[in-house]
């Protein structure tokens, strides 16, 4: 019996042709595969990057220029000496604005509305204003100090003729280091040693010096019923002859004018007393006096 792979020499090439046809391709080896681009996708930059990148520059010299401009050119030169001040711009725009809105039917409240504008603004400029001092003289110093002074009656002013008030009653600006804000009496000027006389009968109650008052005499009344005290301050040093108890009468001399404690010049400061209440002595002697 033959062999057949022997025998049959066209079957043989036929299997071969078969097997080379079934077989992959040869896979290649390491160093004949292709490199991946790897470097080329690391060295990709995005497009806002590169437009910042290109852009920076530029930024930061123009903020330097403007910066040396800024610190460098003095201010007046950017100033054009023909253009109109701000208040003649802003009258400007408001009658603009007026002529605009009048040219357009029912628009009226607006053209109201710019003019007040421009009043306003004219008016703010002439603004003034008013110190606390210059307040309290518009406020107190406007009363009216005139009056006459008989020298008689059982109730009389401190002097037998009418002695110019400098210093009213209440709140005032203080006229020296420790004077007071608030001014209990009222200031007479009636001259350096002018004889000072009682207001009304009664009984003195001190005589002496005063860290304030300097040299002062005060006297207790009965008057309508009521307790009322007369203090008569800033005397000349030893003045009066009245002692403490002593009973005075209406007119009678209590003292001297002089300059003595907390005072600004010769006068006579005169307080009077309601039921142990400060009053207005002006105002007091006013309704009182004969």
């Amino acid at each position: 019996m033959s062999n057949p792979a022997v025998s049959n020499p066209a079957a043989s090439s036929r299997r071969a042709a078969r097997a080379a046809v079934a077989a992959p391709p040869p896979r290649p080896t390491s160093a004949q595969a292709s490199p991946r681009p790897v470097a080329a996708l690391s060295t990709r930059v995005p497009l806002g990057r590169r437009v910042a990148k290109k852009a920076f520059p530029p930024a930061v010299m123009l903020a330097v220029a403007s910066l040396l401009v800024g610190t460098s050119v003095p201010a007046n030169a950017l100033f054009d000496p023909d253009a109109p001040p701000a208040s003649m711009a802003l009258s400007s725009i408001a009658d603009a604005k007026v002529a605009e809105t009048v040219e357009v039917e029912g628009q009226v409240i607006e053209a109201e509305a710019a003019s007040d504008i421009a009043t306003t603004a004219a008016s703010r400029d002439a603004w003034t204003v008013t110190s606390y001092a210059e307040m309290l003289r518009l406020r107190y110093g406007s009363t009216n100090y005139s009056y006459n002074a008989s020298g008689t009656g059982p109730i009389r002013w401190p002097f037998p003729f009418a002695a110019p008030v400098t210093s009213g009653f209440g709140d005032r600006v203080a006229p020296c280091r420790g004077c007071s804000s608030y001014h209990r009496g009222v200031d007479f000027d009636a001259g350096y040693g002018a004889p000072v006389g009682a207001i009304a009968d009664g009984i003195v109650t001190a005589v002496g010096r005063s860290s304030s008052f300097g040299y002062r005499v005060e006297i207790e009344h009965i008057i309508n019923g009521q307790k009322v005290m007369s203090l008569y301050a800033h005397l000349i040093d030893n003045s009066s002859v009245l002692t403490v108890g002593a009973p005075v009468v209406a007119g009678e001399i209590v003292g001297a004018v002089g300059d003595t404690g907390l005072s600004t010049g010769p006068h006579l400061h005169l307080e009077i007393h309601v039921d142990s209440v400060p009053v207005d002595p002006f105002a007091w002697l006013v309704a009182n006096a004969g």
